[in-house]
């Protein structure tokens, strides 16, 4: 017995040996595997071929590269230990002596660069476009060269980059520089480095996102300050006021407190201003009239988000080019001026939302050519302007939280462009229904009418022709992008909608996206109309706070991405459709105060809501409620779990054939091959070992 187990060690031990020393064998004789990738060393090696080297200096970095070896260990190389992308390129006085070239793409094949250093390397001529090709780019040090011609466009690709070195060049013939793509995360910045750009004269440093305060002296020579948003500006640049061409001034989101000086105006070709964002208090000028007279020539206005009271001046109704004129969020008050007739053919944006406005709209203070009109939350009153419907460019319309009283206006589904109108508390009262007149609004997006007076049953149809909602094809014309486009930040086109149980501000890309239906706080009564299972690209419903009755259609399923349901505080009964357990993307839901009844259906949907979501509704039972279902109440939900376990057996059964019958027919192969040739081998193993 002990020489059996003696053999066995034995014969196990030199099996480990030879198994070990193969394995030395194999690896000592392969060659060292490289961490670099090939062709990101083809490219660091085409990059180095394109400089002529004295082979004098010492600090030539590139001498050392040898293309047998591994870039990862060159100099002035860091590669990511495990994927072997090269991160780092820092070859600092290298005296490389030569430009770029245009037509390589040796650095922009190097893709996963995070750091460029190329300082004091002596290169010139122009800088190539395949730079924009390195996105993961945050570090671009080009000091200490001889550079010109102007800065490639493809630059603005770049989002990642925090810091940006190119003092020193001589970048003679830039005259425009947008980095608002710059982020510098609250870093430090140098602004004495475009005193070095001398043709500059448009500069676009907004959302910069830096602790350093701008010196504004340093811009004096600029023609054209076209935007300097969020830069830590405290006062109103002084310097401003000789730049006689200036056309284009962007101080928003700023921390410039006061007046807004009176010689401003004085500047001739001014056409764009936003100054919104400050805390400006008003205007330089005589004390009857404060405003000034402004420039004819401005196209762009917006002052919101500032200090302003008082009337609205009637001096902004000379600008008869202004096309978009933003006073939101201020403290004006009075009405709305009459002579904004003025501006009858031109004003497209017109937004004086939240201030202190009161009286009626006037109706010849309505522009033709206007594509979002907001005057939500004011004291204005009296009916809806019906000269709205000669505006057959209108795409937005919020008047929520005013003394509006009148009837649903539906003439405005004449408009063909209409996407979201939003009615929100105020006094609209009456039927949302006429015989004589179609409901269909077949471009509408978004529709809130919550918190007024309506009444009446809607009919069972009346949703069948919003086809915007029913489709999922969403196609923005010109128009459209020039109502959220280059200047959605200047008039912050907004509005508040409640979903998922809290009121969520929309604004910016949510209009394009989201697709909602609020007619909560109503008197509606009847049953829910069917045809609102057509709406098959809703994402929001809210029918809460009304009087329906009937049950919830179990083809509320065909809202297959539907996010958030409230029919709460209705008189809806029977029982809660287990289909709704099938809309995966129905986060949030609310049937409390209702007569619903039966068990809560055990989707994972339903299941993962709060119970306050089933409150008051005394015949419901079965989780999240704490009330347990009876045994008929349990009955059906009963057979449809064993329903499903059978379902399930059945499938558990059909897996392990399909697992079962190739093990089998594999193992009868195997072993009809080893016993059929190998069996005199077989009976000398078992022999040796027994």
């Amino acid at each position: 017995m002990h020489s059996c187990c003696a053999r066995k060690i034995i014969v196990w031990s030199l099996c480990l040996i030879f198994s070990l020393s193969h394995s030395i064998l194999v690896r000592g004789s392969s060659p060292p595997k490289h961490l670099c990738r090939q062709d990101q060393r083809d490219a660091l090696w085409e990059f180095k071929s394109e400089f002529h080297l004295s082979g004098m200096a010492a600090n030539e970095k590139t001498q050392t590269w040898r293309n047998n070896s591994d870039c990862c260990s060159w100099d002035g190389i860091t590669c990511d230990p495990k994927t072997g992308n090269v991160l780092d390129l820092n070859l600092w006085s290298s005296s490389l002596n030569g430009p770029l070239r245009s037509s390589s793409d040796s650095i922009g094949n190097l893709k996963y660069l995070r750091v460029l250093g190329l300082s004091g390397c002596n290169l010139f001529g122009k800088l190539p476009a395949s730079l924009g090709n390195l996105s993961d780019l945050t570090v671009l040090d080009l000091d200490g060269n001889g550079f010109t011609g102007e800065l490639p466009v493809s630059i603005g690709n770049l989002k990642q980059l925090t810091k940006l070195l190119i003092a020193s060049s001589k970048l003679i013939e830039l005259s425009s520089l947008d980095l608002s793509f710059w982020d510098t995360l609250r870093g430090d910045v140098d602004f004495s480095i475009f005193l070095h750009l001398k043709s500059l004269m448009s500069l676009d440093i907004s959302t910069l996102n830096t602790r350093s305060i701008v010196d504004m002296s340093l811009f004096s020579h600029f023609e054209s300050l076209s935007i300097l948003t969020s830069c830590n500006i405290s006062e109103f640049p002084k310097f401003l006021r000789t730049q006689t061409s200036l056309f284009n001034l962007d101080i928003s989101q700023n921390q410039i407190k006061g007046q807004v000086p009176e010689w401003l105006w004085s500047l001739p070709g001014l056409e764009y201003v936003d100054f919104s964002l400050n805390s400006f208090t008003g205007f330089d000028g005589p004390a009857d009239d404060p405003f000034p007279l402004l420039p004819k020539s401005m196209t762009f206005l917006s002052a919101s988000d500032n200090q302003f009271s008082g009337e609205i001046p009637t001096t902004i109704c000379e600008l008869v080019s202004l096309d978009v004129l933003v006073l939101s969020n201020n403290n004006f008050s009075g009405s709305i001026p009459r002579c904004f007739e003025n501006f009858n053919t031109k004003l497209s944006i017109l937004h004086l939302r939240n201030n202190s406005l009161s009286g009626k709209f006037p109706e010849e203070s309505v522009s033709v050519a206007l594509i979002s009109l907001d005057v939500g939350r004011n004291q204005l009153s009296g009916e809806l302007p019906k000269s709205l419907i000669n505006c057959t460019h209108l795409e937005f319309l919020n008047v929520e939280d005013n003394m509006f009283n009148d009837t649903f206006p539906f003439w405005l589904r004449l408009l063909p462009g209409l996407q979201i109108l939003v009615l929100r508390s105020n006094k609209f009262h009456g039927s949302l229904y006429s015989p004589r007149s179609s409901p269909s609004f077949s471009k509408l997006r978004i529709i809130d009418i919550s918190k007024n007076l309506f009444t009446g049953a809607l009919p069972l149809d009346y949703f069948a022709g919003w086809s915007e909602m029913s489709s999922g094809v969403y196609t923005p014309d010109n128009k459209q992008k020039r109502f959220i486009g280059i200047t959605f930040l200047n008039y912050r086109k907004s509005v508040v909608l409640a979903t998922k149980g809290s009121e969520r501000e929309f604004l910016g890309s949510s209009f394009s996206i989201y697709k909602i239906i609020d007619v909560s706080g109503n008197r509606f009564e009847g049953d829910i109309p069917k045809s609102i299972c057509l709406l098959k690209e809703l994402n929001v419903l809210n029918m809460s706070n009304n009087a329906f009755i009937g049950s919830i259609p179990p083809s509320f399923s065909n809202l297959t991405i539907l996010q958030s349901l409230d029919l709460s505080k209705n008189r809806l009964s029977g029982k809660i459709p287990p289909e709704l357990g099938k809309l995966t993307f129905l986060a949030w839901m609310n049937f409390s105060y209702n007569n619903f009844e039966g068990p809560i259906p055990q989707g994972t949907q339903i299941q993962t809501q709060d119970s306050s979501s089933f409150l008051q509704n005394p015949g419901l039972c079965g989780a999240p409620l704490h009330k347990i279902c009876s045994g008929k109440e349990e009955e059906g939900t009963l057979n449809q779990d064993k329903e499903d376990e059978e379902e399930d057996q059945v499938l558990s059964w059909i897996a392990v054939a399909i697992a079962y019958v190739p093990g089998v027919f594999c193992g009868f192969i195997v072993g009809h091959i080893l016993t059929s040739y190998r069996h005199d081998w077989f009976k000398r193993i078992f022999h040796y070992f027994s």
